[in-house]
């Protein structure tokens, strides 16, 4: 039996240590606590060995999928490989062992990173200035339409609560313009999957903030207007937020300001190798023109005539957005990943990733049902199988995949197509990985026509099998409830 066939409370036996601890003489004062919040029986924790522990979590991080153990194609996420030089470098104790309220002059290593990254990220990004605050993509986001809203307001123009958002956007732009307090006005797609322009000239008046746009879009294809969109925006005394989350195929070979954005975030932990969600923490940088850098969030750091660096504040600064000044670490192992490429390699992402992503749909658009059928970038979107006469799905299809060893691409985004898989393979990935994934999904692609249920129970070979979503949804357990007058090692009832 593997560790992890029973939860940690299932192992439990009354009376198992895994530690030795000298008895408690101190007694903490809980008379401040209100008594709705106070115990009325000591917490029901497992009592396990050290081997039971170490056992039960080493196997559970072998049941994780990242992008050290296989490939990930998730669309519109930019799972490319992290450096483990990068790691290295955020590792060194001049980096690690810092405190954030260490005086500048005891810190000036740790500020010149942020000076350094800074000005490595407005040349790729044709930014003039960056502020490091932002801890994730969503929050560089509300940090940019906050710097948005603060240029309107500076100026005496306070009719402007709008903020147009393509129907084909990432979801966190609506959510992060309705936390700004801005109203979400939605510009439609055309049937080329890129943004009606038409449809676009009505909604611009003298109410209209910015609007919110990334490119290439969701669907990986290049906003060929962006151009006219841009002097469209700007003539109604709109200012353009650029959603990074895309940049990747742009290395090197596009910038965000040069096709007429005012504003914009990166996503590190997409387009510049840092890691993801727990391996993270995250990182959302937010980048704006000339005209707008008095309007970021304090601090920041500026560089003195001597060489030395200082933190400085702004009169018209949009606020603070974090305690201190973002996610460190971080922001050392996108400096690091620059560094190592360095510009004549940087140039070769964006390329790669384009190639791999157009080679993997070309060799598929037969078995799946290609919606826009042209030139991609970074990514691409299915609509299904190209015969669905069994009523194979998507989630079918995702599912099945994890059968084959294959983490499952981004399902049912974009919003524009009933059935959609949307497949970024990255830059990092090899043309026998990319060859392996087409013969899989080739293979799903028979099997949904010869052995439809095959498909529509999978996955058949995982430590968990398919659950039931709908009663996930409806009745969720989030927690370990043991049987009422039991130990923390009873089964949940």
């Amino acid at each position: 039996m593997k560790s992890y066939d029973k939860l940690i409370f299932e192992i439990s036996k009354p009376g198992r240590r895994g530690c030795s601890l000298p008895k408690n003489t101190w007694k903490a004062s809980v008379s401040s606590l209100p008594a709705s919040l106070l115990r009325s029986a000591p917490a029901s924790l497992p009592e396990v060995s050290e081997p039971d522990v170490v056992r039960h979590y080493t196997c559970l991080s072998g049941m994780n999928f990242g992008v050290d153990n296989g490939f990930y194609p998730l669309g519109s996420c930019t799972m490319k490989y992290n450096p483990k030089i990068n790691e290295e470098a955020a590792s060194l104790p001049g980096f690690a062992q810092i405190h954030p309220l260490q005086p500048e002059s005891a810190v000036q290593g740790c500020l010149q990173v942020y000076h350094e990254l800074g000005k490595a990220l407005s040349a790729i990004t044709g930014m003039a200035e960056f502020t490091f605050s932002p801890f994730a993509g969503a929050h560089g986001e509300l940090t940019g339409l906050m710097v948005i809203r603060r240029w309107h307001t500076e100026r005496n123009d306070f009719r402007r609560t709008k903020i147009i958002v393509p129907d084909s956007a990432h979801g966190t732009n609506p959510a992060s313009a309705a936390v700004c307090g801005l109203q979400v006005v939605q510009v439609k797609s055309t049937p080329a999957g890129l943004i009606d322009v038409e449809d676009l000239k009505p909604l611009l008046d003298d109410t209209v903030a910015g609007i919110m746009m990334t490119n290439p879009n969701t669907l990986g294809l290049f906003e060929t207007e962006i151009r006219e969109i841009a002097s469209l925006v700007h003539g109604c005394g709109g200012l353009l937020y650029y959603d990074g989350a895309n940049m990747n195929p742009l290395l090197g070979k596009v910038r965000p300001g040069d096709m007429g954005f005012d504003v914009m975030h990166l996503n590190l932990h997409k387009t510049f190798s840092t890691p993801h969600g727990g391996g993270g923490p995250g990182a959302g940088p937010v980048g704006v023109t000339e005209a707008l850098a008095e309007y970021l969030p304090e601090p920041r750091v500026k560089m003195d005539a001597d060489g030395t660096y200082h933190i400085a504040g702004c009169a018209h600064s949009a606020g603070r957005v974090s305690g201190f000044m973002g996610n460190f670490s971080v922001l050392v192992k996108a400096l690091a990943y620059i560094w190592t490429l360095g510009r004549e390699n940087m140039k070769l992402a964006g390329p790669l990733a384009t190639l791999n992503a157009n080679y993997v749909k070309e060799s598929l658009k037969d078995v799946y049902r290609l919606p826009v059928d042209r030139v991609c970038k970074h990514e691409f979107v299915f609509d299904g199988l190209a015969d669905g006469s069994t009523d194979v799905t998507a989630l079918d299809i995702a599912k099945r995949l994890l059968d084959y060893g294959f983490h499952a691409p981004t399902i049912y985004f974009p919003l524009l197509f009933h059935q959609s898989i949307m497949i970024e393979p990255t830059e990092t990935e090899s043309k026998e990985t990319l060859d392996a994934f087409i013969d899989v999904m080739r293979r799903i692609a028979a099997e949904a026509l010869s052995d439809p249920q095959m498909v529509k129970t999978a996955p058949h070979d995982t430590p968990v099998r398919r659950p039931d979503e709908t009663l996930a949804a409806t009745k969720p357990v989030l927690a370990y409830v043991p049987v009422a007058g039991g130990h923390a090692g009873d089964s949940v009832a």
